[in-house]
């Protein structure tokens, strides 16, 4: 089973999902813990029954649910079976996936030679790197990837990027606007928005779009 390109994905993920970097992704309001528990528990068989296996996140009034084919690193068909699935069992508990909210945070370093700094962030987070990446394999914490930059200062280093679903980019840069940040490009739209705080600190907002493989 092979991944699919992100317009097929998008096209067929049912309501209340929402496609991210490699991955699709929902919340379930449930309002009580019990509630999510239960939910829980039958996505587990479910999952089971398929023999594939979601990153599941049980909180206080809310379930999380991530799927990716790890083994073809992106979104195959299986996971859009299982989330049909989900989305099923959700409905049979009287529930309702939310893409609403709904996000991916990765953090991107601009450097001149990844192969001298990787080891070091691998290193001080007990991640693992993997060419342009540092990855933590409980995913507990963001991926790092390293764009290339020059070495000329002063020059930016750090910088955000935020997965969203795309119907919330333009109220999220409305609200970042009227916090006093500012619009800095919108030429990769929309693949990506570049924003930055009131003392230069970027962030990207990237979708999907224009986007071919999961």
């Amino acid at each position: 089973m092979t991944k699919l390109p992100y317009p097929e994905v998008a096209r067929a993920l049912p309501p209340g999902w929402t496609l991210l970097l490699g991955r699709v992704a929902t919340r379930i309001p449930t309002g009580d813990f019990a509630t999510g528990l239960a939910l829980i528990d039958r996505i587990g068989a479910a999952a089971q029954a398929a023999s594939h296996h979601p990153d599941l996140d049980l909180r206080s009034s809310a379930v999380g649910v991530l799927l990716s084919s790890h083994d073809e690193g992106g979104v195959t068909e299986r996971d859009l079976a299982l989330a049909r699935t989900i989305s099923d069992l959700a409905a049979q508990a009287g529930l309702s996936p939310s893409s609403a909210g709904v996000v991916q945070l990765e953090l991107g370093l601009d450097s001149p030679d990844r192969a001298a700094v990787a080891p070091f962030w691998a290193a001080v987070l007990g991640a693992t790197a993997h060419d342009i990446e540092v990855v933590d394999e409980t995913g507990q914490l963001p991926t790092i990837w390293f764009q290339e930059s020059g070495r000329d200062e002063p020059r930016q280093r750090w910088h955000h990027d935020l997965w969203v679903d795309p119907a919330e980019v333009q109220p999220r840069i409305d609200a970042a606007v009227a916090a006093g940040g500012r619009l800095v490009s919108d030429a990769e739209a929309p693949s990506f928005w570049v924003l930055e705080d009131p003392e230069g600190n970027k962030i990207c907002l990237c979708t999907w779009q224009d986007r071919q493989v999961s």
